[in-house]
């Protein structure tokens, strides 16, 4: 499956709107689109991760090196309706800890 990446400017921040999987295939594309806007200066980045089903690894390192540019760049990231089997991902490897994940858990397909 491909990832749809969709990002909606407004004011200090850009909504990032993803639809689809991210794995290895999708995650360079996600990447690509993502650092540079974590790279602006009190921008703050919403990732909304609604209509994502499944997220690997590479998903996680996607978002820990634009955390590791948000520290750099002094802006922020902050992530919202994940899916309960993507939150998992998070929650297991600890970066539920290190993140602003918005706390809206949603439901999702087992």
């Amino acid at each position: 499956m491909n990832l749809v990446i969709d990002v909606v400017e407004e004011n200090e921040k850009s909504k990032v709107i993803l639809s689809g999987e991210i794995d290895a295939y999708t995650a360079p594309n996600l990447k690509d689109t993502l650092l540079p806007l974590t790279k602006l200066d009190g921008k703050t980045v919403e990732v909304d991760l609604e209509q994502v089903g499944y997220m690997d690894s590479t998903g996680l390192g996607v978002f820990i090196s634009a955390l590791k540019s948000t520290k750099e760049y002094n802006s922020h990231l902050t992530l919202v309706n994940l899916q309960e089997r993507v939150m998992r991902l998070f929650k297991i490897t600890g970066l539920n800890e290190i993140m602003d994940i918005n706390d809206g858990i949603r439901g999702g397909q087992e």
